[in-house]
């Protein structure tokens, strides 16, 4: 079964805004069995719509659009599908009186005959209760296709998705299954990674497919296996991460089904009840902003100290101007003795610590372009490393954050049971 993505927006095709609404409606789809055929970006033009309709009728047999919802008159979404389905639009009671209490509640104000015209909705649509806006879903079918509109609005699409558009897929399609499996790998590059497995992977099932992902300083291997028994899609996963780990088990640091390596720290770290925090130079509070993006984080990281600038470290981690000058700003020392001095100042268990020359050009140290050192801190001491991440800047900044996550993985992987 396979569904096409379509957001609708100048703000997107112009850069204006990013589009994070199709990858969360493909990974949602994905946990269903649905296979996202295509994702396309059109604009707000009628014609265009018009013709990137008829383009997937029948091709795929769901599609779902977002954006174009609003009450103003660039908002032409609604009007668009009137016209594909030779329809009209009708006011909805339920979703005028939702709109109305919304309004009300909300913003403490009268809602506007714009605001209750959101109400507006082809006749022939099942109507999506949102709950937490004023655009309503909508569902169409025609032929072998079934059109889903949603606000363009994230939180509100998410809404939707997760409360009406996943149930009644299931509900009406039957679907085949699609399981995952990624395989964490780090400390070689995606070519070395592929000649190590090549054999094996020349021996897999047709129905597992291997996909390499690589980014700075790691690769995760995604197995991805498709068909209408569970339990043999299951056993043909599980024996093939089997014989891919007595292959490569030097370079996995772990497995995931969807998530983030800050959200499997997160995990690790709430569960096994340690703590962590942060002192950071060259990555500039970048490995806080990921602690911080998961919720819930609190329980586990306590802070951070972004000590950019040498007299930070000094006045605010407490490291002396003889200590740095006679060991550089970038330097295994001073990377210690900043993890050393935030674990001490937070009271945690583990503490990371970065310097380092991220580029263009050298700052107060003599070291290289592109070198980071980095610290953690542990309950039994310090673990400390030099790398030379080259160039660009952001490369650098990136690879650094990474292996610092790495590391502590690896290490609480490592010492607790």
């Amino acid at each position: 079964m396979k569904a096409a993505i379509v957001t609708i927006g100048d703000e997107i095709l112009i850069g204006q805004i990013v589009d994070t609404n199709s990858g969360f409606i493909a990974k949602s789809l994905d946990k269903i069995g649905i296979e996202t055929h295509e994702m396309l970006s059109i604009s707000d033009n009628k014609q265009h719509i018009l013709d990137t309709f008829a383009s997937l009728q029948n091709k795929v047999e769901v599609v779902i659009i977002t954006g174009g919802l609003g009450p103003t008159k660039d908002d032409i979404t609604k009007h668009t599908l009137c016209e594909y389905f030779a329809d009209t639009l009708v006011r909805n009671s339920e979703v005028e009186k939702h709109v109305i209490d919304l309004i009300e509640r909300a913003l403490g104000r009268v809602a506007s005959q714009i605001n209750k015209d959101q109400a507006l909705v082809p006749s022939q649509c099942t109507v999506l209760h949102n709950q937490v806006g004023t655009a309503p879903g909508m569902w169409i079918k025609k032929e072998n296709t079934v059109f889903i509109s949603l606000p363009g609005v994230p939180y509100e699409m998410k809404y939707l998705i997760e409360n009406q558009v996943i149930p009644k897929l299931v509900y009406e399609y039957q679907r085949p299954y699609i399981l995952h499996k990624t395989i964490l790998t780090y400390g070689q590059g995606e070519s070395h990674v592929a000649e190590r497995i090549e054999d094996w992977e020349n021996q897999l099932p047709e129905c597992i497919k291997l996909a390499y992902l690589p980014s700075p300083g790691r690769v995760r291997l995604r197995l991805t296996a498709r068909g209408t028994n569970k339990q043999l899609l299951e056993e043909a996963i599980a024996t093939n991460v089997k014989s891919l780990d007595a292959i490569i088990h030097d370079i996995i640091v772990g497995f995931e089904e969807e998530d983030t390596i800050e959200v499997v720290l997160g995990r690790i770290l709430k569960d096994k009840k340690l703590t962590i925090a942060t002192a950071e130079s060259c990555t500039g509070g970048k490995i806080a902003q990921l602690f911080t993006s998961v919720p819930g984080a609190s329980a586990y990281f306590k802070g951070s100290v972004v000590s950019y600038a040498t007299e930070v470290k000094v006045n605010v981690l407490g490291i002396s101007d003889a200590f740095i000058a006679e060991h550089s700003v970038v330097s295994k020392e001073v990377a210690s003795a900043m993890a050393l001095s935030v674990q001490e100042m937070m009271r945690t268990d583990y503490a990371i610590a970065t310097t380092g020359n991220a580029g263009p050009s050298k700052g107060d140290a003599d070291a290289e372009v592109g070198t980071v050192c980095i610290a953690l801190a542990t309950p039994n001491g310090v673990i400390v490393e030099e790398f030379n991440f080259g160039q660009p800047r952001e490369k650098v900044i990136d690879r650094a954050v990474i292996k610092s996550l790495e590391m502590l993985q690896k290490e609480i992987l490592k010492n607790v049971p």
